[in-house]
């Protein structure tokens, strides 16, 4: 028996990969008469850890606030797009929720799926090669091995 609501997670990162894979989901997952809640979820490498003597203080300090400011920046980037496919897809959107979190993108995907009691998690394949993909490793790879709900890899049309 199907339940009625539904909660589909939604990686997305800046790439025209992750809102492909949010295209595909409202188009193909997202049932139009029901109660479904989207979950957009982002995730922001983790921090970096700087070693610095009381001399170099004054430049980290500004330089740390740099890269924080484009961190959120970029986040609020991420989803204004995101939101912009949502509202673009027409009259019947799904209730969305906005979550970012901090830290390797794999680990955080997981953990948020299995927190929330995702039904779904839907994602964006980069279409990486196998060498790069070795070298990198694959967060879609490891998310469909450890995920605690059925995941969805979305291939760009382009990626052959």
């Amino acid at each position: 028996m199907k339940k009625e609501e539904q909660k589909i997670v939604v990686a997305v990162d800046e790439s025209e990969e992750s809102m492909y894979a949010l295209s595909w989901c409202l188009e193909n997952l997202v049932p139009h008469n029901n109660k479904s809640t989207l979950v957009l979820l982002y995730v922001k490498p983790p921090p970096t850890v700087y070693a610095l003597d009381a001399a170099g203080y004054m430049f980290a300090h500004d330089a740390v606030s740099a890269l924080e400011k484009y961190g959120s920046d970029l986040v609020n980037s991420v989803m204004a797009r995101a939101e912009a496919v949502i509202r673009n897809f027409g009259t019947d959107n799904p209730n969305v929720e906005r979550i970012t979190g901090s830290g390797d993108a794999k680990d955080v995907i997981c953990s948020t799926v299995k927190k929330l009691g995702a039904d779904t998690l839907v994602m964006g394949s980069h279409g990486y090669g196998f060498f790069k993909r070795a070298l990198l490793g694959s967060v879609s790879d490891y998310c469909a091995k450890h995920a605690k709900c059925p995941v969805v890899i979305v291939k760009h049309p382009d990626d052959k």
